[in-house]
């Protein structure tokens, strides 16, 4: 790999190779050798692959900065931007699929971090017509979000969606990043039959607001993420989320009380406050919010302090299927990145193979039985 080249193809705010390339680790995939970059650095965004042998780059995707209040927030953000388009945020997991080798290869699911995810490669191939997409858009990404009650990341239900599904959320050029307008990306993804996100409207920025609200309102009833408001180019954009995510998540990482920094924690306690003041949430409104906003974090807490009492296993539940060998490739991946993995189920329905597994938290299980014996904690 040519350090020099590859520093002035990624556009890095360093003019030294060594002060960006000292961030990537080297990995090998398929008999390849993939660079990636685990954490944005010099400009260049986390998860940043240049595969060795073809001199491809896959582009990480940008970080989505975040309103706290959509008045004045969106029209700020949106200045002097004509209109913006508004859809529906997914809870997924999110993976680009791109050809990053010569002619013939095929497509790989990269995630966040830059890993190549085998399971999501191969449920992708099965799953959308990537082979028609790429052979007329090889230097495209889709950006997708792998959804539904069935994937080893994301366990959120989708109704319609008893398995799994995949929504492309975002078409950018490999190399540099750049995204297609969002009117064009619906297009094209429309003429490949390839599931999006919903659709909520475009506007100007400051009629967006109103727009986000209703959508909010809507998503949050029917326990949903939130929203992603992008201008018609695709180059900005932020994201909005509901009252029953941040609980959600809340719950989620207390549910795992010691996996999960007070970062977490409190980032979307302050999303919840700021979102209560805008919406005027009465003194009664108030206290329902704040009782949801304690349950979410007291309770789950307290069932995994039983589950270790009484011996169950703790972690995150998933359930996938698939051809066997793409779970075998699977569980070798997670191996590879030191989980511990308990399968409670291994069994064949309708052809393919489907397991259902724990991704054992060790650090709460271990820590809240070393409490339950009696240990001490020092605060």
């Amino acid at each position: 790999m040519d350090r020099e080249d590859s520093l002035e193809r990624l556009g890095a705010t360093t003019d030294e190779p060594a002060d960006l390339f000292e961030h990537f680790e080297q990995r090998s995939v398929g008999g390849r050798t993939h660079h990636v970059l685990t954490a944005a650095r010099h400009g260049v965004e986390r998860g940043t692959v240049i595969v060795e042998e073809s001199d491809a780059v896959v582009r990480g995707y940008p970080s989505v900065p975040r309103v706290l209040v959509l008045d004045p927030g969106l029209p700020s953000f949106f200045e002097g931007t004509d209109s913006v388009a508004i859809e529906e945020k997914l809870d997924g997991f999110n993976v680009r699929i791109a050809v990053a080798g010569g002619d013939g290869d095929a497509p790989l699911a990269f995630t966040r971090s830059g890993y190549v995810c085998p399971y999501t490669t191969a449920r992708a191939r099965d799953r959308l017509p990537l082979a028609a997409f790429f052979a007329e858009h090889p230097t495209k990404v889709l950006c997708t979000e792998l959804i539904g009650p069935e994937t080893p990341y994301t366990t959120h239900d989708y109704e319609g969606i008893d398995s799994h599904e995949f929504r492309v959320f975002d078409v950018r050029d490999r190399e540099s990043g750049d995204p297609v307008p969002v009117a064009d990306r619906r297009t094209l993804c429309a003429e490949y039959g390839v599931g999006q996100p919903r659709w909520f409207g475009r506007s100007e920025p400051s009629a967006a607001v109103e727009t986000v609200r209703d959508a909010i309102d809507e998503l949050d009833a029917a326990g949903r993420e939130g929203v992603v408001v992008k201008s018609a180019d695709g180059e900005s954009m932020v994201k909005y989320t509901t009252e029953s995510q941040h609980h959600a998540e809340l719950a989620y990482a207390f549910s795992l009380p010691f996996e999960h920094g007070r970062d977490f924690v409190f980032s979307r306690i302050v999303r919840d406050a700021f979102q209560a003041v805008e919406s005027g949430d009465s003194d009664d409104r108030l206290r329902e919010r704040a009782r949801d906003l304690g349950e979410s974090i007291l309770l789950p807490m307290v069932s995994t302090i039983r589950d270790v009492r009484d011996g169950d296993p703790v972690g995150e539940r998933h359930t996938v299927r698939g051809d066997p060998d793409a779970l075998d490739a699977l569980f070798e991946h997670l191996d590879d990145q030191s989980l511990t993995i308990d399968r409670r189920s291994d069994r064949r329905e309708d052809g393919e193979r489907v397991v259902e597994f724990v991704k054992v938290a060790e650090s709460s299980r271990d820590r809240i039985q070393y409490y339950l014996e009696g240990g001490t904690r020092d605060e």
